[in-house]
């Protein structure tokens, strides 16, 4: 792979040696990153003039190859226009239904560790839209400066193709090929990027088998069924379309036999070599929790040997992952697959830089607890609050193992905010069959800036106290004739409020009164959007 070889030179030549501590994912600096500079309001409101899919929802078969899908022919007609900046650096592309994010930031800190300058460009965002594109060494988001320059730089080009295309040039498009054009400007060694929706269709997938260094697929589920054909099938197909010609592919999983022979299938006609994250060859497991930094994070050991198409090899002990969960692990070792496959072909990636991209590795809003000060700033002292953005019945699975590790005898209050084009009913059975429930709080939150894809919390209480009565669990809910107050009896308070601020206060009440001095914690969860608007709380 010639790339890599001439990689590993430009980095020994411009970059320092010493592995870089990836600073942006230290508790310390996790707000001051986002608060210390203006937001690019120019650039925002001209991509807000846009049609947002995050916004709206995504249209049916949109992810499709079919006459319905996106026209990824426009986007390929803007990056000629913008002088197709994605074939000035190699990249990973990461595409799945769930874990993709959380292995583009392991794989960018892995890099970064190494010395390596990286882009980075995931979605969406929690605090800032800068979050979505990083640059170079340290892994901070762009900067409004950066941003601004590059705007102002290439708007006549935009508007040009805006106004040819009769409009139709989408939000996600557009900070695409902004995205894509930064990372040309900043000469970054290497990029990851991760796929909004599919992946066939999606408008990260103009790269060529030429500008690929690998392909990754996280996990397959039953998320945007209807806007990607309406079947774990046709979300398989959708999701292969990253699979370019000779290049290796990374499958997470692990996934049913018959999408996995979807996926192999599609690394076959494309001469692609494939690595199993799952394969028998990989072990992992989680020793126990441990404070670090104030924070808890699992020691974790991952060991990898792999003698198919790639032979790998690596072993690693008490791994300190800030993320927690057997999911997060498994998105850990995925990623130490891709170095490691990235390494086989040439690219410099010692094993300790491995170690401490892992380690230094972590995302607002996933498997996220706030600090002590961080509680008493919402008004609830002495509170353990949890941030997850869960939002679908596997996510929601793996945030029920991860609170039964951390917390086995814990009390659960949770509260909740979700998109309404969710399984809320699948969701709501997750949690009512897998944790020891005190109260669960129905609430809303804004989804990407507007309401038009929030759930009321009137439609998730229904969801709700249907699961519970499928499942023959006991509640206290809204319009039963028991008076709520009476909270020494053993039902789980179903309840909705107006906004997650007061869902929050309910809930550390509830649990005060009900669990004594028992172990609690409040967990919100739903979307990424209620924990952004809970962070956001925080800076204010």
């Amino acid at each position: 792979m010639r790339f890599l070889p001439l990689l590993n030179q430009t980095s020994k030549r411009n970059h320092p040696k010493k592995p870089i501590i990836h600073s942006l994912t230290m508790k310390r600096f996790l707000f001051s990153k986002y608060t210390e500079e203006p937001e690019p309001k120019e650039f925002i409101d001209y991509l807000d003039s846009l049609k947002n899919y995050e916004k709206l929802g995504v249209p049916k078969d949109a992810g499709t190859d079919s006459d319905d899908g996106l026209d990824l022919g426009r986007m390929r007609r803007l990056m000629d226009r913008l002088g197709n900046p994605q074939s000035k650096f190699k990249a990973v592309h990461v595409a799945g239904t769930k874990g993709k994010g959380s292995t583009a930031a392991y794989l960018s800190n892995i890099l970064r560790a190494e010395g390596y300058s990286v882009g980075c460009y995931t979605s969406p965002h929690m605090m800032s839209i800068r979050e979505r594109i990083s640059l170079g060494q340290s892994g901070n988001p762009v900067s409004t400066k950066t941003l601004n320059k590059l705007f102002h730089m290439i708007k006549p080009k935009l508007d040009e193709a805006i106004q040819l295309e009769n409009g139709s040039l989408t939000h996600f498009e557009v900070l695409t090929a902004t995205a894509f054009t930064l990372m040309a400007e900043e000469k970054v060694d290497i990029a990851v990027i991760e796929a909004g929706l599919g992946g066939a269709r999606d408008a990260t997938n103009i790269l060529c088998s030429s500008e690929l260094a690998a392909s990754v697929i996280t996990t397959i589920g039953e998320e945007h069924l209807a806007a990607l054909g309406g079947s774990l099938e046709s979300i398989a197909v959708a999701k292969s379309g990253i699979i370019k010609y000779g290049r290796p592919v990374v499958l997470g999983g692990p996934f049913l036999s018959h999408v996995d022979r979807i996926l192999r299938d599609k690394a076959s006609v494309m001469c692609s070599p494939v690595v199993s994250a799952s394969d028998a060859g990989i072990r992992t497991s989680i020793k126990g929790l441990i404070i670090l930094d104030g924070r808890p994070c699992q020691l974790s050991d991952i060991m990898i040997q792999i003698e198919r198409d790639f032979p790998l090899f690596i072993e690693l002990s008490d791994v300190k992952l800030r993320m927690l969960g057997r999911h997060q692990l498994h998105n850990a070792s995925s990623a130490a697959c891709v170095a490691l496959c990235l390494r086989d072909q040439g690219c410099r990636i010692s094993d300790r830089s491995i170690r401490a991209g892992l380690e230094n590795t972590f995302l607002l809003g996933r498997s996220h607890f706030l600090s002590s000060k961080e509680a008493e700033v919402l008004g609830l002292p002495g509170a353990t609050i949890l941030l997850d953005g869960a939002h679908t019945k596997d996510s929601a699975k793996a945030l029920v193992d991860t609170v039964q590790m951390a917390f086995p005898d814990a009390r659960v209050a949770l509260v909740v905010a979700m998109a309404s084009d969710k399984d809320h009913l699948a969701f709501a059975r997750e949690f009512l069959s897998g944790l020891q429930l005190e109260a669960v709080f129905l609430t809303e939150a804004d989804i990407a800036g507007g309401k038009s894809r929030t759930a009321s919390a009137s439609l998730l209480i229904d969801c709700w106290i249907q699961a519970s009565e499928e499942l023959s669990i006991n509640t206290l809910h809204d319009g039963m004739e028991k008076n709520r107050e009476l909270l020494e009896e053993n039902e789980i308070i179903l309840a909705t409020e107006k906004s997650p601020e007061v869902a929050m206060r309910a809930a550390n009440e509830t649990l005060r009164r009900r669990a004594g001095n028992r172990s609690s914690v409040i967990v919100v969860t739903g979307s990424l959007h209620i924990a952004s608007l809970l962070l956001a709380s925080l800076q204010r």
